[in-house]
């Protein structure tokens, strides 16, 4: 189960987050040939990802920004670049572009930081924007609770696509950083307490705006969603003509 798109355009371009996600795209396209050269993945790494040792010998602190650029494959870019494509327009529409750009830089800080406390003697690199795009999840959730998520269910053969509030979708999501983050490190190449640190810092930092637009009655008043009218999708028949098979005489 993964969101595909909200139902909440937002009514201006989201000119960070697509310089985000462009950055983002080049940097992994710049890493890709060295992807199968061990040696020259892992120089790329001790120097650019977050490696928490390093940062304990007194080095390497700048990694906890580049590390936020770097990706380990396709899906991790592209599962990253979904989630940011969906949330990070809405919550760049409310704060403005230069504050939205400080907001997403410092729950990526943040997410590392999370990360690197519980372990501070790691060697396993840390790699990913999944930390500053949980600020951004957080910060949804807080300001459009009910807004619509279109979710594709896949169970085996089965395949539908259906949408539930946000609070629904991102809280299910928050609960699983939880359980697998109990023993505090990386489980199965997933920083859960870098997710949990970012998280927790978008809903931190969004509080006082929540605050200042009336709390929860900017909840009553806008019932959970963008002040934007809300996008409708719906599923029509395709305008291309069936072609029957014959049958063989």
């Amino acid at each position: 189960m993964f969101p595909i798109r909200d139902h909440n355009p937002s009514l201006r371009p989201a000119y960070v987050t697509y310089a985000i996600m462009t950055i983002n795209i080049a940097v992994f396209m710049a890493m890709l040939p060295a992807f199968g050269n061990e040696t020259t993945i892992s120089d790329i790494y001790a120097s650019w990802a977050l490696v928490p040792a390093r940062v304990s010998s007194g080095e390497g602190a700048y990694t906890f920004f580049t590390s936020m650029f770097m990706h380990a494959g396709f899906m991790h870019l592209a599962g990253n670049m979904l989630f940011l494509w969906i949330f990070g327009d809405n919550l760049e529409d409310e704060m403005g572009h230069a504050k939205y750009l400080g907001f997403y830089i410092f729950c990526g800080v943040i997410a590392g930081l999370a990360q690197y406390l519980v372990g501070t003697s790691a060697r396993v690199p840390m790699v990913g924007a999944s930390g500053a795009i949980a600020g951004v999840m957080g910060g949804y959730l807080l300001l459009y609770p009910k807004a619509k998520i279109d979710v594709l269910l896949i169970f085996i053969i089965f395949f539908k696509v259906i949408p539930v509030p946000a609070w629904v979708m991102l809280g299910l999501w928050f609960t699983i950083q939880i359980l697998g983050g109990f023993s505090g490190t990386a489980q199965g190449g997933v920083a859960y307490l870098a997710h949990l640190g970012g998280f927790a810092a978008g809903l931190i930092i969004i509080y006082p705006r929540w605050l200042a637009l009336g709390g929860r009655q900017y909840w009553d008043r806008t019932f959970g969603l963008p002040d934007n009218p809300v996008a409708r999708y719906e599923f029509v028949k395709t305008s291309i003509p069936a072609v029957k098979r014959r049958r063989k005489r």
